[in-house]
């Protein structure tokens, strides 16, 4: 058995974060351990290689939903990242972090020292963002923050349409105007390559000594003595090896995985683990609930001939992109494909946005076309409509006691009507953005959801239809329920949660930024440093709601 103050389980984005910080000053012998492997491949450093990453089964978890009960029984995908960086090396790159009064929301709940004003400094610590330093970014973090651009996103026409429907700009969907219009962002570094989390934060502190990674490593319980833990056991080429922390074992598996190990190890509904045969260390029924998600989505529009990011797929010019990009790390396949990004407040009584809108220039099932490999398909717009605070809540437990099996999740999509209002007018606001000039000339029709779905009822059946997720859960160790406003598992000592799972409301935009901040401020909490102090900000403000 091998000898540690630390003990993370899981690579992912918050467990990158705290491997660096907690063996950064070399005083602490640190272990990471990750159920998969190498992050290395050409596929996950491309910007826009990341579906064919989200179709690498050796990568993926293969976690499902079980059936909706409010979606005809579906069976969803939840795609999670298994490798290096989880999922921040598979996922879409887009940089956000949700409105202030998410924040303070979480505050407002009990969770003290995590307004937008105590989180502040810890995105910006972690950022490098192409804006430079000021009040609400940083400029020499581990994190590279690049603005998507380029001429074939059709990013001023699409702009221009937004401003004409009655969206306002916003220079900065993070800084003092954090609702309209902007460019996007996503974590993309100088040489063109994605900043996942391994990227940014593992490789270089994998030069230390002190650092310990052990991958291909199944951790399949942590363990105790009385209620304090005191270390991990995991599987290792069919060999059970167990590790011990002298300080605290820090769970990172993220929101469908940390309460499933910490469920197998007796922690969560004491009547269910009995029901498995597990031994209860505690009874700590916040253990797997409230798991929230961003519902979505998608509206098509055919386009013109020749208009959107079509024209780069033709095999002769993806060729010469991919071999710009492998050389030069620029060009049309060293960034995302996003025409801008849009958070939307539907109605003007709200206090912060309820949908996010991202337009793509270019059909969903895109591919390379050209002769030989087949004829250029249509063009379309794709926009992905998102409903930003669901209120419908689901659950994660346990199908066995066997760490092999994936958990139960049943997300429980849509049990909340006002989910499917928020979702409607995300399609107004959309079909508004359309119609408008100069984007309405080069649209011929409006494919997804149709003509015919008009009235409430037929936009009911739509979305019933063809909800998906956005892949950011979160909520199932939550703040306030599973663990303290200090990441401290209830009920048993030395042992933290630190990922998405502990945040007690999903932020309204996409959340691996989020996930690393929490990683960043706990990092003080467990190594006994004082947090940032909170600083003082203008308060973001509101612009009109645009017409429904």
């Amino acid at each position: 058995m091998d000898r540690f103050d630390y003990i993370i389980v899981g690579a992912g984005s918050a467990g990158c974060v705290l491997a660096n910080r907690l063996s950064a000053d070399g005083r602490h012998r640190v272990l990471l351990i990750e159920a998969g492997g190498s992050d290395r491949h050409p596929v996950t450093a491309m910007p826009l290689g990341f579906m064919a990453g989200l179709a690498r089964p050796q990568v993926d978890w293969g976690h499902a939903s079980e059936p909706e009960p409010h979606l005809g029984g579906r069976i969803l995908r939840l795609p999670r990242g298994k490798m290096l960086g989880g999922t921040s090396s598979v996922n879409g790159m887009i940089y956000m972090r949700g409105h202030a009064r998410d924040y303070d929301e979480w505050a407002d709940m009990g969770c003290t020292g995590w307004s937008y004003a105590d989180v502040l400094p810890y995105f910006r610590r972690m950022e490098r963002s192409w804006r430079g330093a000021d009040t609400w970014h940083g400029a020499e973090g581990p994190l590279t923050v690049s603005a998507v651009r380029g001429r074939s996103l059709m990013t001023d026409t699409v702009m221009a349409a937004a401003a004409a429907a009655g969206v306002g700009y916003s220079a900065d969907l993070s800084g003092e105007m954090q609702e309209g219009c902007s460019i996007s962002e996503a974590t993309v570094d100088s040489r063109g390559r994605r900043a996942s989390a391994s990227r940014a934060y593992l490789r270089p502190a994998l030069k230390r000594p002190n650092l310990a990674l052990v991958d291909h490593a199944l951790v399949t319980r942590v363990l105790f003595e009385e209620r304090r833990a005191i270390g991990v056991e995991y599987v290792r080429q069919g060999a059970v090896r167990r590790a011990i922390a002298q300080h605290e074992v820090i769970v990172s598996g993220g929101a469908y995985n940390s309460p499933q190990l910490l469920m197998l190890s007796g922690i969560g509904p004491g009547e269910r683990l009995a029901e498995h045969g597990i031994r209860v260390i505690a009874d700590n029924p916040g253990v797997g609930t409230n798991l929230s998600e961003h519902p979505m989505i998608y509206a098509e529009y055919a386009a013109s001939p020749g208009t959107g990011f079509l024209h780069e797929l033709r095999l002769d010019r993806a060729m010469l992109s991919a071999a710009r990009w492998a050389l030069l790390g620029t060009g049309p396949f060293a960034s995302q494909v996003t025409s801008c990004a849009m958070l939307l407040r539907t109605l003007p009584t709200l206090d912060r946005p309820d949908i996010q809108l991202m337009v793509l220039p270019v059909r969903l099932d895109a591919r390379l076309w050209g002769p030989g490999i087949g004829k250029r398909p249509a063009d379309l717009f794709s926009v992905m409509v998102i409903q930003l605070h669901p209120k419908s809540r689901g659950t994660v437990s346990l199908r066995s006691a066997d760490a092999r099996d994936h958990p139960r999740v049943s997300l429980n999509l849509l049990s909340h009507p006002d989910d499917y209002a928020e979702l409607r007018r995300g399609v107004a606001a959309v079909r508004s953005i359309f119609a408008a000039q100069p984007l309405a000339s080069l649209i011929s029709h409006e494919l997804r959801p149709g003509p015919d779905a008009r009235d409430d009822a037929a936009l009911d059946d739509f979305i019933r239809a063809n909800l998906r997720l956005t892949q950011h859960p979160a909520g199932t160790c939550a703040m306030g329920l599973a663990v303290d406003a200090e990441l401290r598992v209830k009920g048993v000592d030395a042992l933290r949660v630190v990922d998405a799972s502990v945040m007690p409301t999903v932020p309204g935009g996409n959340i691996n930024a989020p996930v690393m901040m929490v990683a960043e401020k706990a990092a003080d909490m467990i190594l006994g440093q004082p947090t940032a102090a909170a600083v003082s900000i203008r308060r973001p403000h509101s612009i009109a709601a645009v017409p429904a």
